[in-house]
């Protein structure tokens, strides 16, 4: 494979180089398989491989013409065959005509820099030698918008003769510090400032914040008997960094003595290992530290005097909401790559995105993102579409809430809310830089482009032709109105001899006779039609030289309801292929009349619509309506609230009233809480005849759903009831075939039971479709009567187990073991793959004793809460998983693996308790936090929970568990537990029990 990858991209189109995508799709294997070949192989990506060739075309014609518009550029680049956005290339055109930078950037100084010997003879010119290639910072959101002056003074950081500023980045928790560090390193590298082979070393100083000696050890390294402990010489992470970048992050935990130390080394570029009293070693090194606190109170002045360099980064709310949009859209498309599936964001769900507080800034946003494709992803698996779907009810609860705490919509936000979201895998290379607003060649290529993504998509659903066109008809008319309006908001005052400079005079000459004649057949038309018409034939004719079909799915409802317009389009056409000499297909024509529809009857839209209806009792519907036709921008959700001493009959004779008022002749849709309201629809349709459907147990998230559809034109009250309320989809128990002993097995395993080990049996056999002819996968659930070591061996008498897969490591001497983390993130792929062909799964095994924990260490008081006021599941969740984080027991990606375990398989046990649990990568330490509920919650569908108990054990807490198990079987446990009033005698009738198991 790795001869055949080699030879097909020797001989690729230099300008358009294939994306990983498309090589895995020559190759007929996996994305991610092709790229890790191409990193062994040392092979750049496509956008790398295509930079020089663009570089060298951009350079060529700007030297012929200095003066060349961007725009100018953009189509030349283009006729060349390059297919890049017009971004990268203003970019690219603004660093080749800039050809040296700045260095009179505003910095942040302690003390003046004489100290930092500057040389008279430093030639910047002959340092930057490739300075159109520098495309380090642009990878960063903002690096021309709000983090600009940042940016520059982290080049002039890198820039400073002769090696550099130490620079000190600082900012809260999550704007990315860590990632201006990695850019500035990359920038280094691009400019030569540093070696190719140079290190960047980072190192997170609070991971042993605890254990000043270890600290110190690693940095700097240390002889021998340095104290106890130190067996061997040991080199720091200063010798290793020697001739690049030391990346301290969280430098406010380096205690005072350290801080001292690395004064000395930036001071004298001199340290000594721990231990040593005589040796004095040397280290070339460029600092960049981080920290989240104020430098003033944290970091000793000495130490600050070093540092010349102070930058600031801005938290996410202060930051333009574009960027915000773009980081979102970044993120997406990192998932997309990473999952290798095409990701829809729903249009509230992108909202929610762009409107809620986010006080963890990028790095709290990127988790966000990161659950919600994490349950996409499973729903996704279990409904065998081709690509996940996040919606709104998939975004945790705390993004939801901030959504709908908010009063008043920014207009802003709704220019970027235009449609649902599509983003595909191989895209995070080139569609993180912003795209310009001002690109209005973009709408028709939109359209055309949306009609064949959508065919592609509904095609795999195995619909029929009829029913392909009637849905994507349907999104087409609204698809219109809001390339109109982007028009209207956009471009108001378009000249025309802009609009030239973009389709050519030819062109728009020919609009301006062809809109002549709509205007004496339909009267007044809205100027925007000009400029849209103008940009739709510009597409129409490159389109036609090409030879690509044109299809317009909506043709036979355009030619039927929209006959004076199909008419004057029909006469429009005449004259377009009489001036241009161009034969217009009559889907075309279609497309021109929908252009005049839209313009002359925008209010259309609002027709023939579904009426939606929320019923309840008490003040709960009002506040429901509201927020939907909030969110969507939208009037249409109607309200009826019940008082408690109301009787029925007045409330259904109001109820008629309203039914009446709304319907517009396709029915209504009559949304309830409970109660005799459920039954108020069929008795509405008997008297009145307006078709009603009722849909009970209505929440906010279904009300907006309800709306979103309604609105759409087209969409009858039958497929609005059957996308709210959808029949859960049961997992069936998986029984092992009858199997030789040389079979082999792979066991998916989960603490909380069977249902979960399914679904990671369907997730691997959906990465590897052909893993059921080298190897059988058993799910097996922990929590039973059994221990995992018992039920192990059961399986090994009859099966030949090759790996386990789960939550937790059953540390079985014989049998490798794969994180569910590992699998869901795709980096365990290839090494399941090795497994399952290999003779001997030993071969995979980690070396390394394990370490035994006795359960009672696991058990804090400081972890245990009685009776908190929680009132759901997520407040649970939230509130346990807080204190292992503050306890310094979890990291902060802990919350996520708890509420992605949850997303697969909610973790219950029987008689009332859960056992919510993470990635035993981001446990710290083990600990368990318990919460002993007043009332119990509902945890999921008809289960209640009265006893929590979120699990933070690292892999190898076996012997944890099933002392666990043991405690859980006690009779009676919940009454007990219910019956205790503190921590201390929750701690203490765990621990009764335990000694009296043993």
């Amino acid at each position: 494979m790795k001869d055949r990858l080699v030879q097909i991209i020797k001989t690729e189109d230099k300008k358009n180089p294939y994306t990983d995508d498309r090589l895995a799709e020559m190759l007929d294997t996996r994305r991610d398989a092709v790229t890790a070949l191409r990193n062994e192989l040392s092979i750049p990506d496509s956008r790398e491989r295509r930079k020089p060739y663009l570089v060298e075309a951009i350079r060529e014609i700007i030297s012929k013409n200095p003066e060349i518009s961007n725009r100018q550029l953009t189509k030349i680049i283009k006729d060349r065959g390059f297919n890049v956005s017009k971004y990268l290339i203003s970019q690219i055109a603004l660093q080749i005509k800039e050809k040296i930078f700045d260095l009179n950037l505003v910095m942040s100084h302690n003390e003046p820099l004489e100290h930092l010997n500057l040389k008279s003879n430093f030639n910047l010119k002959n340092t930057l030698k490739y300075p159109s290639e520098l495309l380090a910072f642009s990878r960063i959101i903002g690096f021309d918008g709000s983090l600009k002056s940042q940016i520059q003074q982290a080049k002039a950081a890198i820039l400073y003769p002769p090696h550099g500023l130490h620079t000190l980045i600082l900012g809260p928790t999550g704007v990315g510090k860590s990632n201006l560090a990695e850019a500035m390193y990359d920038y280094a590298l691009e400019i030569k400032a540093i070696s190719e082979t140079a290190p960047f070393i980072i190192f997170n100083c609070a991971d042993y914040a605890e254990n000043p000696q270890l600290l110190l050890s690693q940095l700097f390294g240390h002889v021998k008997g340095a104290y106890t402990g130190a067996a061997v010489l040991k080199k720091g992470l200063v010798e290793k960094a020697d001739g690049g970048i030391l990346f301290l992050d969280e430098v406010h935990r380096l205690p005072p003595e350290g801080q001292e130390l690395l004064y000395f080394l930036m001071d004298k570029g001199k340290f000594r290992r721990m231990g040593e009293t005589e040796t004095e070693r040397t280290a070339n090194i460029l600092i960049i530290a981080a920290t989240t606190e104020d430098i003033e109170s944290s970091l000793l002045l000495t130490f600050r005097r070093r540092i010349p360099m102070i930058i600031e980064l801005p938290s996410l709310s202060v930051r333009p909401l574009d960027e915000r949009y773009h980081i979102i859209k970044a993120f997406f498309n990192k998932e997309a790559d990473r999952i290798g599936v095409k990701i829809k964001i729903i249009q509230e769900a992108l909202r929610a995105l762009l409107m809620y507080s986010c006080p963890g800034n990028i790095g709290q946003l990127r988790s966000d993102i990161q659950v919600a494709c994490a349950r996409g992803f499973l729903n996704c698996i279990s409904s065998q579409r081709e690509y996940i779907e996040v919606g709104l009810s998939d975004l945790p609860v705390h993004v939801q809430k901030g959504l709908l705490k908010i009063q008043e919509r920014n207009p802003e936000v709704e220019y970027f809310i235009k449609e649902d979201l599509m983003t595909k895998p191989n895209q995070s290379e080139t569609n993180i830089e912003p795209e310009p607003k001002e690109d209005l060649y973009t709408l028709p290529r939109e359209i055309y482009g949306y009609i064949e993504e959508r065919y592609h998509e509904l095609e795999l659903q195995d619909l029929t032709q009829d029913e392909i066109n009637k849905l994507i008809g349907e999104e087409l008319e609204i698809k219109f109105q809001q390339l109109i309006k982007r028009v209207e908001t956009s471009h108001p005052t378009l000249a025309k001899q802009d609009l030239a400079e973009i389709v050519g005079q030819n062109i728009v000459d020919i609009t301006e006779k062809a809109t002549k004649i709509a205007e004496k057949r339909i009267g007044g038309i809205d100027k925007h039609l000009f400029y849209c018409l103008a940009i739709h034939l510009s597409a129409t004719f490159e389109r036609i030289q090409q030879g690509k079909p044109i299809v317009n799915p909506h043709l036979d409802k355009v030619m039927k309801k929209y006959k004076l317009e199909y008419n004057v389009a029909k006469e429009m056409v005449k004259h377009i292929e009489l001036l241009s000499g161009y034969k217009i297909p009559q889907d075309e024509i279609g497309f021109i009349a929908m252009y005049l529809r839209t313009i002359t009857s925008p209010s259309d839209e609002k027709r023939g619509r579904v009426g939606v209806l929320v019923l309840s009792h008490g003040r709960v519907a009002q506040g429901m309506a509201e927020v939907a036709n909030r969110l969507l921008g939208v009037n249409h959700a109607v309200s009826i609230e019940m008082s408690l001493d109301e009787k029925p009959e007045s409330a259904l004779q109001r109820t008629i009233e309203v039914v009446y008022k709304i319907n517009e002749g396709k029915g209504v849709l009559i949304l309830v809480d409970m109660g005799s309201l459920i039954t108020f629809g069929e008795i509405i349709t008997k008297k009145t005849g307006i078709p009603t459907k009722t849909v009970g147990r209505v929440d906010t998230v279904m009300v907006l759903e309800a709306v979103r559809r309604a609105i759409v034109p087209d969409t009858n009250l039958n497929e609005i009831v059957n996308s709210i309320d959808k029949d859960k989809i049961v997992l069936g128990r998986f029984v092992p075939s009858e199997t030789s002993r040389d079979k082999k097995v792979i066991i998916t395993l989960c603490i909380t039971g069977e249902g979960t080990a399914i679904k990671i049996k369907r997730l691997i056999e959906k990465m590897l479709p052909n893993i059921k002819e080298k190897a059988e996968i058993i799910p097996m659930g922990v929590a039973g009567d059994e221990d995992i070591s018992t039920k192990m061996n059961n399986i090994r008498k009859q099966y030949t187990v090759s790996a386990v897969i789960g939550s937790i490591d059953p540390k079985d001497n014989l049998v490798p073991f794969i994180s569910v983390e590992e699998i869901i993130d795709g980096n365990a792929i290839e090494r399941l793959k090795s497994i399952v062909y290999m003779e001997s799964p030993s071969q995979m095994l980690k070396n390394g004793d394990v370490i035994k924990i006795p359960f009672a260490k696991v058990i804090h008081e400081e972890l245990i809460m009685v009776r908190p006021d929680y009132c759901n599941k997520n407040e649970v969740l939230d509130g346990l998983a807080e204190l292992l984080i503050k306890g310094g027991f979890a990291k902060e990606k802990f919350l996520l693996d708890v509420y992605k375990r949850e997303i697969m398989e909610p973790t219950l046990l029987k008689e009332k308790f859960a056992i919510p649990h993470g990635n035993p990568q981001n446990v710290i330490k083990p600990a368990i936090a318990i919460a002993i509920l007043n009332n119990s919650i509902i945890w999921s569908e008809e289960n209640e929970v009265e006893n929590v108990f979120m699990m933070a054990l690292k892999e190898d807490s076996t012997d944890i568990l099933n002392n666990f198990y043991k405690l859980i079987k006690t009779p009676n446990l919940s009454e007990k537990l219910k019956k205790s009033r503190n921590p201390q005698e929750v701690k203490s009738i765990i621990s009764e029990i335990l000694i009296s198991c043993h």
